[in-house]
């Protein structure tokens, strides 16, 4: 199962380096921008290890630290530009678990990283557990709930929650969404979908299916259809890992 790894970096081209090479090692990696949007991204990510970068828009990074500090033991590592000891001592005050400074060697970032999950271990918070109820990508969550990074599904209630705001679905959307949850990596056919959804087969004519689906995308801006695939000439797919 992948790490999931928040970088919060506000230069492009250096957080599009280090996501891309550190999915090469199985982490999945969402990336935030600037400091005052790190809080709410680290609740509808749950990640299992922060990198955070010092000098930051909206909020400086000392400020995020101590703020993802009072929540748990998730694993922080701090990059800096700064090579006194005092602001290095304050970086480990403000809560840091580890520092790294910059140029950032990618090799380097990731010992360092693999080195503060295992003594972090099994318990750090924010870590994920596993697979809930038995679907694949989804991550540990409550009993009758699926969560796919900011997804969250409650089968109990029929609620969904995205991003930390609850989405308005109706019932034909609602179940479109579950099906696919619960298949989530699977590319199912139209024929699948329209004989669970309605009992149905499909008879080449039908776009009900197609129709549904755009509708869905639309409720999660899923505009390039990045979360919801298409698969041309076989169906559709639930992508579990693009719902950050």
């Amino acid at each position: 199962m992948a790490t999931r790894l928040m970088l919060v970096e506000d230069d492009a081209r250096l957080s599009s380096l280090i996501a891309e090479y550190l999915a090469a090692y199985e982490f999945e990696v969402a990336v935030v921008a600037r400091g005052d949007e790190a809080l709410a991204r680290f609740h509808a990510f749950g990640p299992d290890v922060v990198v955070l970068d010092l000098m930051l828009p909206g909020m400086d990074g000392a400020d995020v630290c101590r703020q993802l500090r009072a929540l748990g033991g998730t694993p922080i590592l701090v990059l800096t530009a700064r090579e006194d000891d005092y602001d290095q001592v304050a970086l480990l005050e403000h809560g840091a678990d580890d520092f790294i400074n910059k140029p950032v060697q990618p090799r380097v970032l990731l010992a360092r990283l693999r080195a503060l999950l295992r003594r972090a271990g099994p318990t750090a918070a924010g870590a994920v557990a596993g697979a809930a109820a038995g679907v694949p990508g989804a991550a540990a969550a409550a009993p009758g709930t699926l969560q796919f990074g900011a997804l969250c599904i409650a089968t109990s209630d029929r609620q969904v929650r995205w991003r930390g705001t609850p989405v308005v679905l109706s019932g034909s959307e609602y179940k479109l969404l579950l099906v696919l949850a619960e298949a989530a990596g699977t590319v199912l056919s139209r024929d699948a979908l329209l004989k669970k959804l309605r009992g149905l087969e499909f008879d080449g004519m039908d776009r009900s299916v197609d129709n549904s689906i755009s509708k869905l995308r639309r409720r999660f801006d899923d505009h390039d259809a990045e979360r919801i695939k298409t698969v041309r000439g076989e169906g559709y797919l639930f992508s579990p890992s693009a719902w950050q």
